[in-house]
């Protein structure tokens, strides 16, 4: 019986580690910060872009999808694609 217990409780812990995914956003450059690793779009959304995650190719107008994680309230982009 506990085993069965172990099992079921790592699979809930599983469940809601992946429940915790990124979620993702798009839109147009308005501005872009590279001090503060931020971009804001042009619907005012602010995103902070993660270390390591490559800035050289935001510019204003351009188009951006990014891919976010939730941390201590800011949006923190994982991934980017930048298109004209």
């Amino acid at each position: 019986m506990r085993k069965v217990l172990g099992i079921a409780l790592a699979l809930l812990l599983g469940l809601g580690l992946a429940g915790a995914s990124a979620e993702e956003v798009s839109g147009k450059i308005k501005s872009v910060d590279p001090a503060q690793r931020a971009i804001v779009l042009e619907d005012g959304t602010m995103i902070w872009v993660a270390e390591g995650v490559p800035m050289d190719k935001l510019q204003e107008g351009k188009s951006v999808k990014a891919s976010y994680e939730e941390r201590e309230g800011k949006k923190v982009a994982t991934t980017l694609e930048v298109s004209e």
